[in-house]
């Protein structure tokens, strides 16, 4: 009898009739306790990929603060560059002679000696004024005034 009780058939045998006739057919039989699905393992593991993504996310943060700022600059650099060589372009074509006169004439309303300047005027015999743009195409003591007479107003 000592082989039979540790045989598969044996084993089986009793499985079934306990199948059978129910959880109380060997006294009260409890089903064992339910593992957690988070073992410890789980959780070590779980506790250092959240350690990683805190102790990563600022330094990613910076980096990618500082990438922008990089191209940031690179443009600035950029515009820098195109900005100089207007101005050098620029600086070239004053120093001919001609140019300069030709820009003295058409904004200083510059004449040779000897030359005759002209102003025309509309046919209703009144110049055209420019509408006024604000503070910077009035006289100063136009604006000295409007700042006396907007302080004298608020007391």
């Amino acid at each position: 009898m000592a082989a039979e009780r540790f045989s598969t058939a044996t084993r089986l045998k009793a499985i079934g009739t306990a199948l059978v006739q129910g959880p109380d057919a060997r006294g009260r039989r409890t089903r064992p306790p339910r593992r957690s699905r988070l073992t410890g393992r789980a959780a070590l593991l779980a506790l250092v990929v959240c350690s990683l993504v805190v102790a990563l996310a600022y330094p990613m943060r910076q980096w990618v603060t500082q990438r922008s700022d990089i191209d940031e600059q690179r443009h600035r650099s950029e515009r820098a560059r195109e900005q100089v060589k207007l101005l050098r372009e620029e600086k070239a074509r004053l120093e001919d002679p001609a140019y300069v006169e030709q820009q003295a004439r058409e904004h200083l309303h510059y004449v040779r000696p000897g030359e005759t300047g002209f102003t025309v005027v509309d046919g209703s015999g009144r110049a055209k004024r420019r509408r006024d743009q604000g503070a910077g195409d009035r006289p100063w003591y136009s604006n000295l005034w409007d700042g006396v007479d907007t302080s004298d107003g608020h007391r």
